[in-house]
């Protein structure tokens, strides 16, 4: 009578033992389906990854790695510096011509013919004419040459009196020094090749 019952209960056993294969077998299907698919690349850890924000960062190992960083940022500054200049944008401007007073200075040269402007032209001709075998041209040279420093020298003296004159007047409160050289040094330029751009013609009132 005992073995009757435990045959029959025997296919009910291996019933739930099939049903509980089937269903684990279903359940790991759905989970390797509802699993994200692989992004390709092994996610970085933690630590790694403040390592690499670490190394992007980080300061200069020596001190010749730090002079190479801070020569490129000075080029690279001065280059932009340069640009505002020539297009006339002063946010950019160096230090030493930022200013309404620097503005002015500036119009007040490029307003006037000089001889200051000339003189670099004038000196490479001298130069090159005491090259030539001709003793006349060169004494024509050096005549030349004594005549522009002559009116060179009087030219900036007089330019200096009207500057410090004119800025006077313009800014009366302004203490700083070294405003009439500023000015001296531009009218030594040639027009052309003056930094910032002039924004006036000679001849215009400023």
């Amino acid at each position: 009578m005992f073995r009757r019952r435990s045959d029959s209960k025997t296919p009910d056993s291996g019933t739930d033992a099939t049903a509980a294969a089937q269903d684990g077998a279903g359940s790991a299907s759905g989970a390797e389906k509802n699993q994200p698919t692989a992004k390709g690349r092994p996610t970085p850890k933690r630590t790694e990854a403040e390592k690499a924000r670490k190394e992007r960062v980080r300061p200069p190992l020596n001190r010749r790695e730090a002079m190479r960083k801070e020569r490129e940022r000075i080029k690279a500054q001065r280059a932009r510096s340069r640009q505002a200049m020539a297009s006339g944008d002063e946010r950019y401007f160096l230090q030493r011509d930022q200013g309404p007073e620097r503005k002015f200075l500036r119009d007040f040269i490029d307003a006037r013919r000089g001889v200051g402007e000339f003189f670099l032209p004038i000196i490479l001709a001298v130069l090159f004419l005491n090259f030539v075998p001709i003793p006349q041209i060169q004494l024509l040279s050096m005549t030349v040459w004594l005549v522009v420093m002559l009116m060179l020298f009087v030219d900036m003296t007089v330019l200096g009196i009207r500057v410090k004159r004119e800025f006077r007047k313009r800014f009366p409160d302004d203490q700083r020094r070294g405003h009439t050289f500023y000015a001296l040094m531009r009218a030594m330029q040639i027009r052309r090749l003056r930094l910032p751009k002039p924004t006036v013609k000679p001849g215009d009132l400023v």
